[in-house]
């Protein structure tokens, strides 16, 4: 079974394992209405010594509901170096507006943009647009799908990588324009009021490449504002351009954060 499954497997079978309860679970209260709410978090990593390392990560997620429209933004970094070389540099940024038909279903278009200095993509750039639909809206448990079209834009990159690990050379190649599919699924399950586990999967599949998401997470309260999270991210690209020595594939993350809401 490949990595980046697992998460959500593990996430549809909480899911159902769910199910048999929701019959006590209310619904979910409405959200506040013409305002921004979400949340951020923040973690940072140095050791010193033998090796020094140091890498710092951060996330804002926001959301505004208005009537039957809902506007999420993403914004999302990552930075990272290994004995003095810079060694994981990546940027990330989604923009998505629903609007909903009816209680469970939704149409969406949505933007997104990656920058990421070692995956052998300079960019990767796309709009799409599509219908959800929400699977279980309670109060403790949520699961929705949607699935997409649009168009992608992306330029790979030939990297050249010293023994050390510090990138050489950089050959940027033409960029591509193509097509593309989408899907997602996002699912949220409360075990307590301070302990909430979120699994999110994105797909984008297009010529040259397809990009698959997966990011696992496990909130704690520690305050009405403030939270400790453990999370779990995979990244596939299925067709990375060449590079010497050759890149990964897959790209894993795993993180301790602070999170804060407001």
């Amino acid at each position: 079974m490949t990595p980046y499954r697992r998460p959500l497997i593990t996430a549809i079978l909480a899911a159902a394992a769910s199910t048999a309860a929701l019959a006590d679970d209310p619904p979910a209260p409405p959200p506040p209405q013409d305002t921004w709410i979400g949340k951020g978090q923040v973690g940072f990593l140095e050791s010193k010594g033998n090796s020094n390392a140091e890498s710092i990560n951060g996330n804002v997620d926001v959301s505004r509901f208005d009537g039957p429209w809902k506007n999420d933004i993403y914004l999302a970094a990552l930075y990272g170096k290994n004995n003095g070389i810079v060694s994981a540099e990546r940027y990330e940024a989604r923009q998505q507006t629903n609007y909903n038909f009816a209680p469970q279903i939704f149409a969406f278009g949505g933007l997104r943009y990656e920058h990421d200095l070692f995956d052998g993509f300079q960019y990767q750039a796309s709009a799409a647009a599509g219908l959800g639909y929400k699977f279980i809206d309670g109060k403790d448990t949520t699961l929705s799908a949607q699935i997409g079209a649009g168009f992608r834009q992306i330029r790979p990159e030939i990297l050249t990588t010293a023994p050390d690990g510090e990138v050489t050379s950089r050959t940027p190649l033409d960029a591509t324009r193509s097509g593309i599919g989408t899907a997602e699924v996002d699912f949220m399950h409360k075990f307590s009021s301070t302990t909430t586990l979120t699994d999110k999967y994105y797909m984008e599949a297009g010529a040259g490449n397809t990009m698959l998401q997966n990011n696992l997470q496990l909130a704690v309260k520690m305050t009405t504002k403030l939270a400790l999270t453990i999370g779990y991210q995979v990244i596939d690209n299925t067709n990375p351009p060449p590079g010497m020595p050759p890149l990964k594939k897959v790209d894993q993350l795993t993180t301790v954060n602070l999170q804060f809401s407001f």
